[in-house]
This record gives structure tokens, C-alpha cells and sequence, in this order.
């Protein structure tokens, strides 16, 4: 059967007490200048809500969240590099689809159809919107969009958990200002956003393919196990390193073979030496890159990421972000030096260790998160299982070198 999904209502939820004229606009800073011109999507599916209000009480807990986070209930103005905090809202969709959850989850294409349940933005103006999907099980996905501009992942899952707390009245309603203060630990300086290679939805639809594949804690403890000596791998280096020894190998499968460079997001907070607070909200994040030849084993690249993301952390941790020094260093990190036309540039973003699944809005913590499709190219984000310690790779690959990407993975034990 053909999975449908329905709109039943859509609505804007404003901030439940009005803005202040006073903080009527919000001035982004430089990192969020840098942040790429596009969403930062998520779904959270939860097996079983009784409540026949839930909807009700989520659009009410959501209204008293965004009194603190009115920035995300007003428009962005890219010519002045402002939010304008207009209370316009979040746009909120209640939808419903002809699927039980247990028959969605049990099909290995389940990550095909995570876009279908979050919140599309088309030439919509705002910042943040929500989807609440109800299955015929009584399951429901809550699908969340937000804009770049000022969320980045941590971000995202921080707003969820106030979202989740305050609908639990774990929170008192109260207006304190907002948890962003990007443009305070690093003002704007009017920059342009970062390049990446975006994938047109007609070539995202045929050429490219959205895949997912688990690494098991027993599938990296085999591999560290392999390698011996290599205890101080994490499991994010690990998995990185992985996916990006696979894409070596498409490249020596298609004759292709070159030089490559992966970048990684880095999240500042808490890696300065004046600590940048771990609930702040905005991008606070840099760049790490590390480039690889033609020939290299999976154990040679996770030992180079591991020395890299290790040195660049340890450079973060020297300065002060609040200085000109520390300041130049973030900036610098998105300077990727001159990079020839034929180098593979990869990207690697990770959102494990960010807490979605503890995301209770009391009716029970997500059976499933997953991360809506970044169409970009050679790129993957990682997540955290919903349970032990394995790691979930969302990967974008061309539909024709998947057989040589698995058979890649399959020679390192992630896949049978």
C-alpha cells in the first residue's frame, strides 16, 4: 500500500507572551553569517501517545517556549543580516498518514520516506516550522525545520528539550531574553555563506540516493580490535573514517583515483579557553580539514582525523574567543586552503552526543530520530542508535557507485 500523508490543519504558533519592542531585532553573528543556506531538518517518531490533546498541548507548550527563543517566531532580512522578531510565528502542520509506525520502522527504506515528514520550505520566510504526523497506530512523527541562518544541530536539539520540558511544566513561562547569543560572542562582519556543492531535486530524485547504514558497537569494537593499538579512536573518527575510505574506493572503481579532503564541523562550545556556555544558541561551530591521498587504509585515516580534530580542539582551547586571536582562529577555520579542482571534498557533519533521544514531552522518549536529507554532494551525518553505542550514518551517494561503496564497507565488517 502507498503511503499517503494528509494535512489536516496548518497554523502559526506566536510566542505565548508578545516581544518586546526593545528586542524587536536580533543581529546575527559572523558564524551565522558562514552557516550554509540551508535547513537543519529532523524527525522524532514516538511509538504511542494516548492523549487525544496531545496536539493542543504541544502548540500551547511550544507558544510559552518561544517566548524565550522569540528570534525563531520572526523573519529574516538578508540585506541588513537582521532578524526582524515580529512574533509572525513558527508555522505548525498537523497531518495524517494511512501507515502504522511498526510497518514504517520494519522496512529497511524507512529513511527514504524521513523528508515526507518534516515541514517543507519552499519560499516560505520562516525560521522554524513543525509537522505532527499521526499514524494509524496511534504513533506520531514530529518532523522539525530550521533555518540555518541561526540553528545549528545542538541548537536544535536544546530548543527541543525545553520544547519537551516546558510542555511537562518543567519550566516556568519567562522572558529573559533569548538563548542567542551568537551575535554577542561573535558579532556580524557581514560575511557571504559557505560554498558547498548543492544537489538540484531532479538529480536528487535520479542520480543521487539517500542511504543508511549502522555501525554496530560490535562492528567498531571488531575493527579497533583488528587494528590492536588503536584504543583512542572514537567512535565518530571511526565511522568517518570508514565511510570516507568507501569513497576512495568508488573513485578507484570509476578509474578515478585522487586526492581527497574531508571537512568536518567542530562545535566550539565548551572548547575555548573562556568557555562558551553548552546551551548557547546560534552556530558555534568551525571547520576541520583533513586531506588523504589516493592510497589509504581505514586505520590510516582514523588515525589522521583523530590527530587532526584532536590538534585543532587543543588550538580552540588556547584562546580566548572573546579576543581578536580567537576570533581570526574560528574565522580562519573556514578558509580551507586552495583546494584543487580534482580533490574529492567530503563532508562529515556529527550530531552524536546531542541528546534527541532524550527528548520526553511526556508521553515517552523518540523509538527513532532521524536526520532530514542535506542534498549535498559526497556528504553524511552521523547520529547516536537509539541504543547502545553504535553510530548511524545518513549518506548521499550516486545511485550507480553504491555497489562499490558497500562492498567497501563490507570489507570492513559494517555490513554483511
Amino acid at each position: 500500500m502507498a503511503m499517503i500523508i494528509e494535512t489536516q490543519s496548518i497554523k502559526f504558533i506566536k510566542p505565548f507572551i508578545p516581544t518586546p519592542s526593545n528586542h524587536r531585532y536580533y543581529k546575527i553573528g559572523f558564524l551565522d553569517e558562514l552557516a550554509p543556506c540551508m535547513n537543519v531538518p529532523i524527525v522524532l517518531f514516538f511509538s504511542q501517545i494516548d492523549n487525544p490533546k496531545f496536539v493542543t498541548e504541544i502548540q500551547q507548550s511550544l507558544a510559552k517556549t518561544l517566548t524565550p527563543f522569540y528570534p525563531l517566531a520572526g523573519r529574516y532580512d538578508d540585506k541588513t543580516y537582521t532578524i526582524d522578531c515580529n512574533d509572525e510565528g513558527v508555522e505548525f502542520i498537523t497531518a495524517k498518514v494511512n501507515i502504522k509506525l511498526q510497518d514504517l520502522l520494519a522496512t529497511g527504506e524507512n529513511v527514504v520516506f524521513v523528508d515526507k515528514f518534516i515541514p517543507s520550505k519552499d519560499a516560505s520566510k520562516w525560521l522554524l516550522a513543525v509537522q505532527a504526523t499521526m499514524f494509524e497506530c496511534g504513533g506520531v512523527a514530529l518532523g522539525v525545520n530550521a533555518e540555518h541562518r541561526i540553528v545549528d544541530a545542538s541548537t536544535l536539539c536544546t530548543f527541543l528539550n525545553k520544547w519537551a520540558a516546558m510542555n511537562k511544566e518543567e519550566n516556568g513561562i519567562e522572558f529573559a531574553g533569548h538563548g542567542f547569543n551568537s551575535s554577542l560572542l561573535f558579532p556580524g562582519r557581514c560575511f557571504k555563506p559557505a560554498p558547498l556543492q548543492p544537489i538540484s531535486d531532479d538529480d536528487m530524485s535520479s542520480k543521487y540516493i539517500r542511504k543508511m547504514y549502522t555501525f554496530s558497537e560490535s562492528a567498531i569494537s571488531n575493527i579497533k580490535a583488528k587494528a590492536r593499538r588503536h584504543d583512542h579512536w572514537s567512535k565518530v573518527q571511526l565511522a568517518s573514517a570508514t565511510i570516507w575510505k568507501a569513497r576512495i574506493s568508488v573513485d578507484w572503481a570509476n578509474n578515478n583515483p585522487r586526492d581527497s579532503i574531508l571537512l568536518q564541523a567542530v562545535n566550539l562550545r565548551g572548547k575555548t579557553m573562556s568557555l562558551i556556555p553548552k546551551h548557547s544558541c546560534g552556530n558555534f561551530w568551525g571547520f576541520c580539514a583533513t586531506k588523504a591521498g589516493t592510497i589509504e587504509t581505514t586505520e590510516e585515516l582514523a588515525d589522521r582525523l583523530t590527530y587532526n580534530i584532536k590538534k585543532t580542539v587543543t588550538n580552540f582551547s588556547k584562546v580566548d574567543h572573546n579576543t581578536e586571536e580567537g576570533q581570526m582562529m574560528v574565522l580562519t577555520s573556514f578558509s580551507v586552503p586552495y583546494i584543487p579542482e580534482s580533490t574529492n571534498v567530503i563532508t562529515a557533519t556529527s550530531w552524536c552526543k546531542f541528546p534527541f533521544y532524550e527528548v520526553d514531552f511526556g508521553f515517552g522518549k523518540p523509538t527513532w530520530v532521524a536526520p532530514g536529507c542535506v542534498p549535498v554532494v559526497n556528504s553524511s551525518c552521523l547520529m547516536d542508535e537509539a541504543q547502545g553505542n553504535g553510530v548511524v550514518a545518513h549518506v548521499i551517494i550516486e545511485v550507480k557507485d553504491v555497489p562499490y561503496f558497500e562492498k567497501a564497507l563490507q570489507d570492513d565488517g559494517i555490513i554483511a
